[in-house]
This record gives structure tokens, C-alpha cells and sequence, in this order.
């Protein structure tokens, strides 16, 4: 599916509609181990959101979920999209801003059911952060989630009426992956019977926006020493910020923050 997708045709069905979904880019046996390392990590963040006091019995979603050598970080570093999100970006740096799986528990009903849009700031012309939802179970007319198309260029949010009248539903089976504005409006669907529908959800940014978290000094200089060039970059080990004069007064090379991240 990948192979037969054309960046223009990426282009223009993107500055269209706002998505674009590419069917089955992903097989089965790593759909699988992905949506039980969703799961795995749903569970370890669930103990601190109860911990800390968020909730009583966690959201059923992780956040940052990156540094256990499991399928979501073989799926970071495999780059499948590179060229259509680099071409988003017009060419321009890019990191990782966000990283989430969503277990789309039976029932729930959380944030990502508020109709909502994933950043704020919009520059016309200039996008500023790209979202990534990668489907591990099949996503249908009954739990897909609701689409505004065309509403990435609107400031505005629209009423509920409007949104329910004209809305799309995301439908395409599991191992497909969908890219969209993150100025879209959306909201995922609440989930009824009893199958979960998980999904893991990326998202990129410019490299000088600031991510939601620091993935390079969570992860560490030891695990970055093993990433490829593109994996560091997209990890935000190209665009730190010092946090002492020892680290700003360091040669070219060595630099935390290069000089070609914007």
C-alpha cells in the first residue's frame, strides 16, 4: 500500500480532507505484538496515574511509552512514513511529540471522546505537528473514529449538531495507519460490547517545537548511542536544550541542540 501512495497524492488528499489512511501498512504478527505491548504499557501507567491521584483506576491509556526495546520501539525506528511526514513538514526536521496507546476499553468514556483538536496554535501554510493513529484492531461504522474533514483550516469549533450531521467515521482493519492535521477536529468513538478496539496514536512536530516529553534525557545517552541518525533525530537528540554552561560550550559536534533543527 505504502509503494503505490505518491506524495503528491498524499499531498493533496491531505490539504482535502485533513487524513489519509493507508490500509493494511503494517502485518498481522506485529499488530499483534503491538497491541499487547499497548496493553503491557496501559497497565504500567495506570499504577501511576492511581499512585499520583489522577484517577482511581486508571484512564485506560499510556503515555511516552518508549525505552523497554518492546514493538512500539521497533515500530518507531522502522520509519514507514518518513517521506510522507517529511513532506508534511516541507523537508523540515521533525521529532516525536507524543506517544500513546489507547486500549479503547468497553464503556469508558475519557478525553479522547471530547470532540477536540490536538494543537491549538495554527500558522496557515505551516503546520506544526502531524498526528499518527496506528489501528490494532479493526476500526468499523460502529467504533471508528469521527473525522471533521476538511476542518483542519478551521479556528473554531463546531457545535455538536454540526459535527454529528457531518462527521466521517475512520474505517479500515486492523494494521492500518492513518495520518491527519492535528488542527482536525475529531473525537474517538465510544466503544460498545465487549471487545476493546486499541490503538496507538504518535505525534510529530517541528524540531524546535517542544514535545511533550523528553524523550532523549528519559531514554538516556547510552540507549541513544544505538539509535540510527533518523531515530535520534526523531527522538529529539538533535534539538536538547543545555541546562548548564558545560553543555552550551561544547564544540560544533557535540552541540545538544544542532544547528539545522530550526
Amino acid at each position: 500500500m505504502l509503494g503505490s501512495v505518491s506524495l503528491k497524492q498524499f499531498e493533496e488528499v491531505m490539504a482535502d480532507k485533513g487524513w489519509f489512511v493507508f490500509e493494511k501498512a503494517l502485518d498481522s504478527d506485529f499488530i499483534a505484538c503491538l497491541r499487547a505491548d499497548c496493553f503491557k504499557w496501559i497497565e504500567i501507567c495506570r499504577k501511576y496515574q492511581i499512585r499520583n491521584g489522577i484517577n482511581e483506576n486508571g484512564d485506560g491509556t499510556a503515555h511516552h511509552c518508549l525505552g523497554s526495546g518492546d514493538s512500539i520501539d521497533a515500530y518507531i525506528d522502522m520509519h514507514l512514513f518518513h517521506d510522507y511526514i517529511s513532506r508534511f513538514f516541507n523537508g523540515e526536521p521533525y521529532i516525536c511529540n507524543s506517544l500513546t496507546p489507547i486500549g479503547g476499553y468497553p464503556g469508558a468514556d475519557i478525553y479522547v471522546h471530547k470532540l477536540h483538536r490536538d494543537v491549538r496554535t495554527m500558522i496557515p501554510g505551516y503546520p506544526l505537528k502531524l498526528n499518527m493513529l496506528v489501528m490494532c484492531d479493526d476500526f468499523t461504522a460502529d467504533n471508528g473514529t469521527m473525522m471533521l474533514s476538511g476542518s483542519q483550516y478551521r479556528p473554531d469549533c463546531p457545535s455538536d449538531e454540526e459535527f454529528e450531521r457531518n462527521h466521517e467515521r475512520l474505517i479500515a482493519p486492523a494494521g492500518s495507519v492513518v495520518l491527519f492535521h492535528s488542527t482536525l477536529w475529531h473525537k474517538g468513538a465510544h466503544i460498545e460490547g465487549p471487545h476493546n478496539r486499541v490503538a496507538l496514536t504518535v505525534g510529530y512536530g517541528r524540531a524546535y517545537v517542544k514535545p511533550h516529553m523528553d524523550y532523549a534525557r528519559m531514554l538516556g545517552e547510552k540507549y541513544g548511542e544505538c539509535l540510527s541518525p533518523l531515530t535520534r533525530q526523531v527522538l529529539g537528540y538533535n534539538s536538547r536544550v543545555p541546562v548548564n554552561l558545560d553543555e552550551w560550550y561544547r564544540p560544533v559536534e557535540k552541540r545538544l541542540y544542532h544547528a539545522n533543527q530550526g
